[in-house]
């Protein structure tokens, strides 16, 4: 079993004639997602990688195809538009791989989703795969993954990969693989993709890569230290050595409070029983001695 996405999923790629999108489409498709559309505004009628329609439009490829999942490959100023056009289309997971979307533009995009019943997980995310499934819809190399009971959510697309790398070098499978993005306004949150897994009965545990800025990951401690949530955690939180108020590599990542700092989300991390990953390098390590 999986979150999000599995063998039931049909992928759709907008923006499936680009550079990135066409590159990332056939990595999907050759790890195991069933691609079933493509959308790019004006080439409508073509054919990709010699048997996926490419459509003008979401509403036209849903009609179609039946798809019901989108990764997006749209340039910045367009990608709020692309987002908001699944949504509409009935599409109920949606990955936006898009990095540099004006803030307010994900604001409003997030606005849209209440009461709505898509997932959107990004913008500036590595996407989800679920290796047990056979099913990628993203930017994550897929050699590295093995079949698990392991759950992986994190802000930092990188860092997902070498959490990942660790996991599989000791043998510690994965069940889904979620990089959330690290944006200061997501469309998915920890608390989200830590309920998902609460729910899945193949998920045993649960590594989570937090970074400086915000308060997501105290707002993830809460819910960790409440009765509602029951499987073991281990995180690690990066950018420790970060000054205050410099924007270090993600648009999230920057300290403007003291809740920003690493220090404070430790603390409350800790405080709700979760395992703490003192380094990248220990990943691996500290998730074995967690479960066992």
């Amino acid at each position: 079993m999986s979150i999000l996405v599995g063998r039931d999923t049909r992928l759709m790629v907008q923006g499936i004639t680009g550079r990135e999108g066409s590159f990332h489409a056939l990595r999907c498709r050759e790890y195991g997602a069933n691609l079933v559309a493509g959308v790019t505004p004006g080439r409508g009628g073509q054919v990709f990688d010699d048997d996926v329609p490419v459509y003008n439009t979401v509403e036209q490829a849903v009609a179609e195809t039946d798809a019901n999942a989108s990764l997006i490959f749209v340039p910045p100023p367009f990608a709020a538009d692309a987002i908001v056009e699944s949504v509409d289309a009935g599409i109920d997971v949606i990955a936006c791989i898009t990095e540099g979307i004006p803030v307010m533009d994900t604001v409003r995009v997030v606005r849209y989703l209440k009461g709505k019943s898509a997932t959107l997980i990004g913008p500036n995310c590595p996407g989800v795969i679920s290796p047990g499934e056979d099913f990628k819809m993203g930017i994550m190399p897929g050699h590295i993954h093995m079949p698990g009971r392991m759950g992986v959510v994190s802000r930092s697309g990188t860092l997902t990969y070498e959490a990942v790398g660790q996991l599989t070098d000791l043998g510690i499978g994965q069940s889904t693989c979620v990089g959330i993005g690290g944006d200061p306004v997501n469309g998915s949150t920890f608390v989200d993709i830590l309920k998902m897994f609460q729910d899945d009965p193949e998920t045993d545990g649960v590594v989570m890569i937090g970074e400086i800025g915000g308060t997501r990951e105290q707002e993830a401690a809460e819910y960790i230290g409440s009765d509602e949530f029951t499987k073991p955690v281990a995180a690690l939180i990066v950018g420790q050595s970060a000054p205050p108020g410099k924007r270090m590599g993600h648009a999230g990542a920057i300290i403007t409070g003291s809740a920003g700092r690493a220090s404070e989300k430790v603390k409350a991390l800790a405080a709700a029983g979760v395992s703490i990953i003192p380094a990248p390098g220990e990943i691996g390590v500290t998730a074995q001695k967690m479960m066992q």
